[in-house]
């Protein structure tokens, strides 16, 4: 079984990532249940904006597709930014929107039997609004998001520390992310095993 991290962080290689950090207790627990994983940070690619596969030369979107659909399993991970998704985030969505047009050769979505969950941080809230925003999208898309498939962290009120500058809240944010890693191998698993059949 694989799965693809997909990180929406707006800095670039090397960069340090918050929650790119937060991302990895995740990748963790599911590399202990025998997951493999690979990660993507998307700014690092020529990813031009649009609502199809391939757009053509530079566009570097289709090699993000093909690993894609060569997960089981995929991890949305990107900060706040003013209460919503990063601009990354919602790029990966819009191009990820010609999914929903995609078929195997028996007529089924691509995205069905396959399953996705959020990791969020930010030093500010909306982190819940987030995770419905992407949620939502890639229920639209096809995917299965299993109960409790995200986590995240955030310092509440007002500016303050990023994830990485502190400790506050990171055990409950450990134990989420290991509870979501938990929860979609486990629903991975059962997909794999009984797929979502044509519809007849």
């Amino acid at each position: 079984m694989k799965a693809l991290f997909v990180s929406c962080t707006l800095k670039k290689s090397p960069e340090p990532s918050n929650t790119e950090a937060l991302a990895r207790v995740v990748a963790e627990a599911l590399q202990d249940r025998g997951v493999t994983v690979e990660h993507v940070r998307l700014v690092d690619h020529a990813i031009p904006p649009g609502v199809v596969t391939d757009l053509g030369e530079g566009d570097e979107w289709p090699q993000v597709h093909e690993k894609l659909l060569d997960s089981e399993i995929l991890v949305v991970v990107t900060p706040t930014w003013v209460g919503r998704p990063s601009s990354i985030a919602q790029r990966m969505i819009e191009r990820m929107d010609a999914m929903i047009s995609e078929t195997t050769d028996d007529g089924t979505p691509v995205a069905y039997s396959r399953v996705a969950g959020v990791v969020v941080t930010g030093n500010e809230d909306g982190a819940h609004h987030v995770i419905s925003e992407i949620s939502g999208a890639l229920v639209d898309i096809g995917y299965t998001i299993p109960g409790q498939s995200w986590t995240y962290w955030n310092q509440g009120p007002g500016p303050g520390p990023d994830y990485v500058q502190t400790g506050h809240g990171h055990e409950w944010a450990r134990s989420t992310g290991q509870l979501m890693a938990h929860n979609l191998h486990a629903v991975a698993t059962a997909l794999a095993e009984r797929p979502v059949p044509p519809q007849g």
